[in-house]
């Protein structure tokens, strides 16, 4: 069985999405235009920005582009890599967690919000945002939002308000997996409708929508025409490689952290 998280598979199925007749599109464009059959390739640039750089540049060579976002902390903000991203076609936005570095402080949150958000405007186009979970922090980074609006800073949307899930299906690899639900903390929307309604019945949680264990899954679903038009992928680069020392390193941090997610999931 060959492994998963690899940039093998990762070539694979971004190959498999192009001939089944799906358009790419960043989330700015999407939120403007939608095209009828499209995917958004979002990326949560957490940590290691030259593995998002690698992604950018395959995109790139295939013809497609996706969203980048940037926290404002050492492993993942760096200029030059956000700048040649965003000179590929892709778009930048921030990834921003200021209720957490506030701890939960509305008015300081929206004090470094801005400061951020005019330092990653110093390097790129920002006009989406979207929240990093922070799945260790007690706050909610979106909590920022129940004070303030985020158009009053020229951003057009958000997706965990400004996506309709219930049209959109939404597929993580939170946990090094597709169906992480349990090990997820708050990658979810905000009124938690994610992929509601995708089957046309009752609300659903992703996993048990559309159950994809692994890459190869959705791989399958897609040759076989069980995806919808509307897609969202959320990667983080980070955790994608051929390198058999970082892979490894990688699975082996995670089942760590998913375990640790899991029961601080029970206990909130």
């Amino acid at each position: 069985m060959s492994r998963d998280f690899t940039i093998s598979i990762y070539l694979k199925f971004l190959d498999h999405l192009k001939n089944a007749g799906y358009e790419f599109q960043t989330y700015r464009d999407f939120i403007q235009n939608p095209s009828k059959k499209t995917v958004l390739l979002r990326h949560d640039v957490d940590a290691r920005m030259l593995h998002s750089l690698q992604f950018a540049r395959i995109q790139q060579e295939m013809g497609i582009v996706g969203t980048y976002y940037f926290r404002i902390v050492p492993q993942s903000f760096d200029e030059g890599v956000i700048r040649e991203i965003e000179s590929m076609g892709h778009e930048i936005g921030y990834h921003y967690e200021d209720m957490d570095f506030a701890k939960g402080d509305p008015k300081k949150a929206i004090q470094l919000f801005e400061k951020h958000l005019n330092t990653l405007r110093n390097v790129a186009d920002i006009k989406t945002i979207c929240m990093h979970g922070s799945p260790l922090s007690k706050f909610d980074n979106r909590d920022i939002w129940k004070d303030y609006n985020y158009r009053d800073y020229g951003i057009l949307a958000e997706p965990y308000f400004d996506l309709d899930f219930s049209k959109v299906l939404y597929l993580t690899d939170t946990g090094r997996r597709w169906n992480g639900d349990s090990v997820s903390i708050r990658d979810r929307s905000a009124d938690g409708s994610i992929n509601a309604n995708m089957t046309g019945k009752t609300p659903l949680s992703a996993s048990s929508a559309y159950h994809f264990r692994t890459t190869q899954d959705i791989i399958n679903a897609c040759k076989s025409g069980k995806l919808p038009n509307h897609i969202m992928l959320n990667f983080h680069p980070q955790r994608w490689t051929d390198n058999k020392r970082l892979w490894a390193q990688e699975l082996i941090i995670q089942n760590i952290k998913n375990t640790a997610k899991y029961f601080l999931g029970k206990i909130r």
